[in-house]
């Protein structure tokens, strides 16, 4: 990574690494009080940071050609629009919690596809938590750090999400998938049993502002919908209620509605099918959860389509599901592992011939999910 040394000439003092994620299925459930499925990634955000004498946080990512420069006294000026957002968020909220965050030269290093999908935004708010609070000699247990960083992208960036995210960065495992109660924050690590199988990423780099498009207003939608069939939230309704209480829905409510509760269906079933090691189940129900989201929650595009699409045709496709909020991004694929090489080049060369954006592809072994944080000072 470019580190401090590149940037400002200076030795970090702590650095601290953050995995992004991969959900395999509970699409916009984790708001809804539901039940998630994600795994960590081998990709991850890097943040190495070194106190300054004044107040000013200086940022660098390798990510993005413009630095950060803003003041932690300063934080209601915020948020600009910038990635530097995140930063400022998390910097607030560590400060609500009364941990004395110093200003501090950063160096942001990350292997993970920006708006892609794979939760970027959570690697850098748990990475730079981490850093800034180890930095002022604050201790802080991991899911009151999950919480926080959660509050910092709800709160002060604008994007309200639920604690998927932050908590499959924190607690992912090797070998594991993390079963989440949205609600209770119960978790579980579910041994991945197949070795015959990988996720294959599929990145359409097609863009997603996150802010600034229909996610928040799915959210609206969803809590208009419990309210009207008389329940806490859409966690509470079952497919059985639906039916029953349909009628006080519009179309779009219901649509909304009928999503989430499958969707959390799937998660149930999908946790079944890791433990039995069975894939074609497993993508079966990633498939479905696709077209859910599409149909239901209105959350595909022309590019993911195509993704889609491409990826279904392909000898020794399980299954495949758009992932993230949607909107652009990129596309999960369950494929098997003999095959992911000819599957990756034919995806990518069809992918490209449709749309004319070239993809970024990548597979990782069902087992080698590994590590959610560490830091240190050097």
């Amino acid at each position: 990574m470019a580190g401090l040394e590149d940037c400002c000439e200076r030795e970090a003092e702590v650095i601290a690494r953050a995995p992004g994620r991969l959900e395999v299925l509970g699409g916009h459930t984790d708001y809804n009080e539901g039940f998630v499925l994600a795994v960590a990634t081998e990709q991850a955000t890097t943040v190495a940071v070194a106190a300054r004498d004044d107040h000013l946080i200086r940022a660098w990512t390798d990510c993005d050609e413009s630095e950060a420069d803003f003041d932690i006294r300063r934080l209601d000026q915020g948020p600009w629009g910038r990635w530097w957002d995140y930063l400022a968020g998390v910097a607030s909220e560590l400060m609500a919690e009364g941990c004395p965050v110093v200003g501090a030269d950063v160096a942001i290093a990350s292997d993970l596809p920006i708006a892609g999908g794979v939760s970027s935004s959570a690697a850098i708010e748990v990475a730079s938590a981490l850093a800034f609070s180890t930095l002022a000699g604050c201790a802080i247990e991991p899911e009151a750090l999950a919480l926080l960083c959660q509050r910092a992208e709800s709160d002060y960036v604008g994007m309200h999400c639920g604690i998927m995210d932050q908590f499959a960065s924190i607690f992912g495992r090797a070998g594991h998938a993390m079963w989440l109660d949205c609600r209770t924050r119960e978790r579980r690590m579910v041994p991945m049993r197949s070795t015959d199988a990988r996720f294959v990423v599929c990145d359409t780099k097609k863009p997603r502002e996150l802010v600034e498009s229909a996610y928040n207003e799915r959210r609206e939608e969803c809590e208009r919908a419990a309210a009207l069939l008389g329940a806490a939230a859409l966690r509470d309704v079952d497919e059985a209620m639906l039916a029953e209480r349909a009628g006080v829905l519009d179309e779009t409510l219901l649509r909304r509605a009928r999503h989430v509760v499958t969707e959390n269906a799937r998660v149930q079933a999908g946790v079944e099918a890791l433990e039995a090691g069975d894939m074609p189940l497993l993508g079966e129900l990633l498939s479905a959860s696709h077209v859910s989201l599409r149909d239901d929650y209105e959350v595909s595009c022309e590019e993911l389509e195509a993704m889609r699409d491409a990826a279904l045709s392909q000898p020794g496709c399980f299954g495949a599901r758009l992932f993230g909020a949607g909107f652009g991004g990129c596309v999960l694929a369950l494929v098997e592992a003999t095959a992911v090489d000819d599957f990756a080049a034919q995806v990518a060369g069809r992918y490209q011939a449709q749309t004319g954006l070239q993809p970024h592809i990548f597979a990782t072994a069902l087992k080698s999910f590994f590590c959610s944080w560490f830091s240190f000072t050097p």
